[in-house]
């Protein structure tokens, strides 16, 4: 732009602004607003994020309303300063800076406030931001623009004859002819500068840079579901066009010019101003988490964006909305379609999982945006600089969409992988008035049978019409029987329409894991083996069994539900069942028991381990995968229940040939469903009465959401037919990490306390390791169970009996946080004891 070139109409500057000599305080005064603004808006969304996974780790309730509460509290503490610069320096630069700062804060509230939506439901969310960032866009583009004042030296009625304004693109009178020549000249690449700054070049190495950064999130993310992606793209879309409105030519004409020292400027200076603009946007896009590598990634395009409007303004045109639009939309477009923010959680950050992937595209992501901040200001921006043609640019952007997809094929995730849905029907089995028949194995076994049989008929009759019309849609439908249940495909629509149906009862979203780049190492100890009976098994009187009353669980089979059990671990080889239907895996369909994320071969030891570290090391065990990187579903958590009820063959159908002879007599269960899992409190409850009924008895983690009373939510732990079982330390003190009770209805919860600090077992690739939950001590109690029926077969399946004793024999703890009184009161039963109630099972 020359320097007696007005700003174009709607930023309200007095046409001889620009050269007026001006105080250097307003610059400093925006530096240092720029430096606030980033600094709050970044760590304002770190704690965001950092409180949403307190709430998920301690299992409290999430609060809606935090996100608008942040947002707003952003805004205001940005918009401030912003409005100051916009309205009282004389500055036309520090004038535009507040304005597009103030109205960026403004989007910021509106776009951060739709996080209030639960992240379970993401393709709404993406629907609401779609709409929301369109309409921002029209307003933002539709407002009067503010009077302007009255210049205090006029500009020239007539610029000198022959120039061209090229902030409208126009020729200035006596020279028409020769502007209109020009601008047909640009069309065809014969323009000044041989074509380099045309509008068409400059989007399309906009979008070869758009492409550039989209390439990490190819390689090292996955797409969700079909919708959801194509949400995903509409959200980026309607944000490039915000970002598009935010920093349209108005915005960029008091930063370019013609002249070396303008380059400059607009690239650096204007690139500043306008990366600050982008960073409060992309802090309102995504949900919770998502924002994070966005606001890494896509503030640096600021600068690649002024070299763009300096080739362009060099071809005597303004470059318009376009390149804006499309860098912007496609740099947005990878964390938003391509991580799940559910997963970008806490709970897989100890592993390379994907927190860990996130990470790493995040990092090269800001690199190549560096890359291209650099590369741009040098190609486009320096003096007597030219950029490519429109053909070249075509040619890289080309050659780069090609890169994408072949790295997508050849080393990313190619697919979809979107959540589905857990249809739970309204009529469930009635497995009342089922006899007790014989006491022992054969009545426990006569039980199972009839509970399956009665499954299996309800739900083969009430499915059938619904699992026909999700067949018909080609939606996949998964039938269950244990709840009777559809897991099937489907967004908002057709959970929408399956909830509108008369024989469902609620839709539920099951969680449905994204492929990683890489496999996420082994879990492995770095431990010895012990020597001998390990503490915990002591302190409950483990070993006395053993060796007093020659009862070490032979004859019972625990069925252990979780990450998976190392069927090769010297500690667990020898008690595995073996046969045909022991072993099951729903998520990676492994035909042999194994574990790479430890936590159930470390569950598994504890409950039958030999070597000194199971409570009943002469039991069985079967096993089943229903948590595949720490984080399970509904459907996956009823695919172990299911097969615990009634084991299959590899390959078999749970409904017709499901064995319930083999079914293992306990179950350990170390796990929960969350709300962000996809359960609701409910969930679970049909699939333990029916094991209840069955005789199987369920032992479950209270959780590690403690001190606080009433932390014990996810199913199945607050139900009254498990055995809910929380942790102590070495001096049988309840630990501050076990969740207490009561539960909703006031029933006493946990029923146990067993140890759970310090406590070594097993691991993956034949270590031991020493871990701290509730998880550690829920299988011991199962093992205690195993050795009071292995000395008394006759109580197998007699549930009522067994908790009775299992209550009556345990010894005091020590007191729980005061709020909740001590453990034997309103916080739940005391120490398990295996000798005393081995001793009494004998009786």
């Amino acid at each position: 732009m020359l320097a007696d070139t007005p700003p174009p109409p709607g930023y309200g500057f007095p046409p001889s602004a620009a050269v007026r000599p001006s105080s250097p305080w307003p610059v400093v005064a925006a530096a240092l607003a720029g430096g606030w603004t980033v600094t709050l808006a970044v760590l304002l969304q770190a704690v965001g994020w950092s409180v949403e996974q307190l709430q998920v780790a301690a299992g409290w309730d999430r609060q809606a309303w935090l996100w608008p509460a942040l947002s707003l509290s952003t805004a205001l503490l940005v918009g401030l300063p912003a409005l100051l610069l916009a309205l009282l320096p004389r500055s036309p630069r520090v004038r535009v800076t507040g304005r597009a700062w103030l109205a960026a804060a403004l989007t910021l509230v509106a776009l951060g406030s739709l996080r209030a939506l639960p992240q379970v439901h993401h393709e709404a969310y993406l629907a609401a931001l779609t709409g929301t960032a369109t309409l921002l866009a029209l307003l933002a583009t539709r407002l009067p623009a503010p009077a302007r004042p009255a210049a205090a030296t006029p500009a020239p009625a007539t610029p000198p004859r022959g120039d061209t304004d090229p902030t409208h693109g126009t020729a200035t009178p006596g020279s028409a002819d020769r502007g209109r020549q020009s601008s047909r000249q640009n069309d065809h690449g014969r323009g000044p500068g041989g074509g380099a700054g045309r509008p068409q070049a400059v989007t399309l190495l906009a979008i070869a840079a758009g492409l550039a950064l989209l390439l990490p999130w190819v390689r090292f993310g996955a797409l969700g579901g079909l919708l959801e992606t194509v949400l995903a793209a509409f959200a980026a879309t309607a944000v490039g066009l915000l970002a598009g409105a935010l920093l349209g030519d108005g915005f960029w004409a008091p930063f370019t010019g013609d002249g070396p020292p303008r380059s400059a400027r607009t690239v650096l200076v204007g690139g500043l101003v306008a990366g600050v603009v982008l960073l409060l946007v992309v802090a309102g896009v995504g949900h919770s988490g998502v924002q994070l590598p966005a606001l890494l990634v896509v503030p640096p395009v600021g600068f690649a964006l002024g070299a763009c409007q300096v080739a362009a303004r060099r071809a005597g045109t303004p470059a318009g909305a376009a390149p804006v639009r499309w860098l912007v939309g496609l740099a947005v477009f990878g964390p938003l379609a391509l991580t799940d923010p559910e997963e970008i959680s806490v709970l897989l950050a100890t592993t390379r999982d994907v927190p860990y992937w996130v990470a790493v595209a995040s990092g090269v992501g800001f690199a190549v945006a560096v890359l291209l901040a650099v590369g741009y200001g040098v190609l486009l921006a320096r003096p007597r600089g030219r950029a490519p043609r429109r053909l070249v640019a075509a040619s890289g952007a080309a050659v780069l969409l090609l890169t994408v997809g072949v790295v997508d094929v050849a080393a990313g995730q190619p697919g979809l992988y979107g959540e589905r849905l857990l249809v739970v029907l309204r009529e469930q089995a009635d497995l009342s008035g089922i006899p007790a028949g014989t006491p022992g194995r054969a009545g426990r076994e006569a039980r199972t049978a009839e509970v399956y049989r009665r499954l299996v008929a309800t739900a083969g009759r009430t499915q059938g019409g619904l699992r026909r019309d999700l067949t018909r849609l080609g939606l996949d439908p998964t039938p269950y029987y244990l709840v009777n249940a559809i897991e099937t495909d489907g967004g908002p629509a057709v959970r929408a329409w399956l909830s509108g149906r008369p024989e469902v009862a609620r839709v539920l979203v099951s969680q449905r894991l994204r492929p990683l780049p890489a496999p996420a190492p082994v879990s492995r100890g770095d431990q010895p083996a012990p020597t001998g009976p390990e503490w915990n098994l002591r302190m409950i009187g483990a070993d006395r069994v053993w060796s007093e009353l020659s009862v070490t669980g032979s004859g019972v089979v625990v069925g252990s539900s979780d990450s998976g059990v190392d069927g090769t671990h010297p500690a667990l080889t020898a008690g595995f069942r073996g046969g045909d239907d022991s072993w099951y895996d729903p998520w990676n369909h492994t035909r042999s028991p194994t574990d790479s994320g430890g936590h159930g071969t470390h569950t598994a030891g504890s409950a039958v381990g030999r070597d000194g570290i199971g409570v009943a090391p002469g039991a069985q065990w079967v096993g089943c995968v229903n948590l595949d990187r720490n984080l399970g579903s509904p459907a996956h958590y009823l695919d172990c229940l299911q097969f615990m009820l009634a084991p299959f063959p590899a390959g078999g159908d749970p409904f017709t040939d499901g064995r319930p002879a083999r079914a293992p007599d306990v179950l350990t269960n170390s796990w929960g469903c969350p709300p962000v899992e996809g359960c609701d409190p409910g969930a679970l409850r049909p699939a333990t009465a029916a094991l209840e009924a069955a005789g199987i008895l369920v032992v479950a983690a209270a959780g590690n959401t403690g001190p606080d009373c009433r932390s014990i939510v996810d199913p199945p732990a607050p139900y009254p037919d498990v055995l809910t079982v929380g942790a102590v330390n070495r001096d049988r003190v309840v630990a501050g990490f076990s969740s207490r009770g009561p539960v909703a209805g006031g029933v006493v919860k946990p029923d146990l306390v067993a140890p759970g600090e310090g406590i070594r077992s097993a691991m993956p690739g034949g270590g031991y390791a020493t871990l701290d939950g509730t998880s550690m001590a829920t299988p011991q109690v199962a093992g205690v169970v195993a050795l009071m029926w292995s000395a008394n077969p006759a109580l197998v399946g007699d549930l009522a009996r067994t908790r009775s004793i299992l209550r009556d024999t345990a010894q005091p703890a020590g007191p729980a946080d005061l709020s909740c009184g001590p453990v034997t009161a309103s916080s739940g039963a005391g120490l398990v004891d295996a000798y005393a109630a081995v001793r009494a099972a004998r009786r």
